[in-house]
C-alpha cells in the first residue's frame, strides 16, 4: 500500500526504491504512461494508455493495488488513488490537481453512452467531455463523478455520492445524486 512505501525507515527505503523503478519502468516500456520521480505505483494497479490517450502521474503521487486507470489522465503532485479506484478518461480526459486524494473503490467515468431508443444501447454512440478535479480534493469511497463534471479546489466528496454537477471550491457534497451540504471553510 502507498502510505507504507512513504513511511519506510531510511534502511527500507533503498530496497524499496530500486523496486520502485523497476516497477514503474514495466509500466512506461509498454504503455505511453509517464511516470514523475518519487512515485509509488502498485505492481497490482492496472495501468492503461494508448497513443492519444496519455496517462501522466506527477511527482509524489500513488496508485494503489487493483486500482484501473485509463487515459488521458493527468495528475497532478501527491495525489492518491486507492485499491480498486476506477478512472476511465475517455476521450476528453481527466485532470486531477495537486494534493487530491480519491479512496478506495471510487469511481470517475469520463464518458457516456447515447440513449437514442432507436438504436441498441450497445449501438449508441459514446460522447467524452471530460472530468476535471482540483487541487485539494477528497473523493470518499465508492463515490461517483459522471463525465462534464468539475470539482472546485478543497471539496469533498462524501462516501457513495454520484457527483452529476459541479462542485463549487470548499463545496461537501453527499447523496445519490450528490448536492450541496456544506462549506468545508466551516467546519474547525
Amino acid at each position: 500500500m502507498p502510505w507504507l512505501y512513504f513511511s519506510l525507515k531510511a534502511h527500507h527505503r533503498e530496497w524499496a526504491e530500486e523496486w520502485q523503478r523497476e516497477v514503474q519502468a514495466r509500466f512506461m516500456e509498454l504503455e505511453t504512461v509517464q511516470i514523475a520521480e518519487g512515485c509509488f505505483v502498485s505492481p497490482q494497479a492496472r495501468l492503461f494508455a494508448e497513443p492519444g490517450r496519455t496517462l501522466v502521474i506527477g511527482p509524489g503521487s500513488s496508485i494503489a493495488s487493483d486500482a484501473f486507470v485509463h487515459g488521458p489522465i493527468v495528475l497532478g503532485r501527491d495525489v492518491s488513488i486507492n485499491a480498486r479506484a476506477s478512472l476511465d478518461g475517455g476521450a476528453a480526459g481527466i485532470h486531477i490537481g495537486d494534493g487530491t486524494r480519491i479512496a478506495t473503490g471510487a469511481t470517475l467515468y469520463a464518458f457516456n453512452h447515447g440513449l437514442n431508443p432507436d438504436r441498441e444501447l450497445r449501438d449508441q454512440p459514446v460522447t467524452s467531455r471530460g472530468i476535471r478535479v482540483g487541487e485539494d480534493v477528497w473523493i470518499g469511497a465508492n463515490a461517483g463523478v459522471t463525465d462534464g463534471v468539475t470539482i472546485g479546489a478543497h471539496a469533498v466528496i462524501a462516501m457513495g455520492a454520484v457527483v452529476t454537477k459541479d462542485v463549487p471550491e470548499w463545496g461537501i457534497v453527499a447523496g445519490v445524486p450528490a448536492r450541496l451540504i456544506g462549506d468545508r471553510r466551516e467546519r474547525r
